[in-house]
């Protein structure tokens, strides 16, 4: 990591709280808040991978993957995810694919069914969390202040070229008649622009879905860029009506800061395997 990159991680609440968020803890456990969303009445967490008890490494809060983590683990971190939170609530999520297919949650039926493909969830149901995974992709949270509904999204690169948040958006105007100057939104830690190298096929992706996207990428190497996901989601938030004073965007990369997310590309190439964060967000 340079100075640069140094400078730009926050040492203190006081910066946090400019971008909007704050740390929450209990008996170990750090969940980074929105503060917008918690003030305009949504629950909210990106969490992080302190206070658990898988074993990569020891003492971590692994929420997800289950092909590389024991079920007894992901679910003994969940329940102390979820303790952080004032009141008991059910959390719901989906088996995710990079798509940009949104599931709506309606029943609970959909609430108990947690092996459907998306890469997006919306309700608007009381004393439920859905949730999304990452480990460098982008996870944003929605919430209508009007209505009530909300949406968590699964944004990687696939995702957003397939502009998944908003597609999001437009199922909770199918369902529950939400207007885009209505919402507020928090983009969650992910891999950013200094780190995220990717390759022509994203390049080339992004060029026939969005002409004018060449200001997302830094050149590194023939054939290759860093790109800028956090700025392409705040981009189609904005494309659609969301006002920008509406969106906040949390000042972390997975990829520098392992001390405090998992990170898919610096891990699984060290490791073979890493865990998986949970973006959860629902209302009392």
């Amino acid at each position: 990591m340079d100075g640069d990159q140094k400078k730009n991680i926050p040492q203190s609440d006081e910066i946090l709280a400019e971008k909007g968020f704050y740390w929450r803890e209990k008996n170990g456990v750090q969940v980074l808040v929105s503060q917008n969303l918690e003030e305009k009445g949504f629950v909210n967490g990106f969490s992080t991978r302190v206070g658990g008890v898988s074993p990569f490494p020891e003492n971590s809060l692994n929420l997800a993957g289950f092909d590389e983590d024991s079920a007894e683990n992901i679910f003994e971190n969940r329940r102390r995810f979820l303790n952080l939170f004032d009141e008991k609530f059910k959390l719901t999520s989906v088996w995710q694919i990079h798509s940009d297919l949104v599931k709506v949650v309606k029943t609970q039926t959909d609430i108990e069914n947690t092996e459907e493909k998306f890469d997006a969830l919306t309700s608007n149901l009381e004393n439920l969390l859905i949730g999304v995974k990452t480990a460098d992709c982008v996870p944003v949270l929605i919430g209508d202040t009007k209505t009530g509904a909300y949406s968590a999204i699964h944004a990687g690169w696939r995702g957003t070229v397939e502009s998944i948040v908003i597609k999001a958006i437009e199922r909770m105007q199918k369902n529950f008649d939400t207007k885009a100057e209505d919402l507020v939104c928090a983009i969650g830690p992910a891999a950013c622009v200094g780190n995220y190298e990717i390759g022509q096929e994203v390049i080339d992706a992004f060029a026939k879905n969005f002409p004018n996207s060449t200001h997302l990428f830094q050149s590194t190497r023939t054939g290759h860029a860093k790109i800028d996901l956090h700025l392409a989601n705040k981009e189609q938030l904005l494309s659609v009506g969301v006002k920008v004073e509406n969106i906040s965007i949390a000042p972390f990369c997975t990829m520098e800061r392992t001390d405090l997310f998992f990170s898919y590309r610096v891990e699984k190439r060290k490791f073979g395997k890493t865990g998986r964060l949970m973006s959860v967000i629902g209302r009392k």
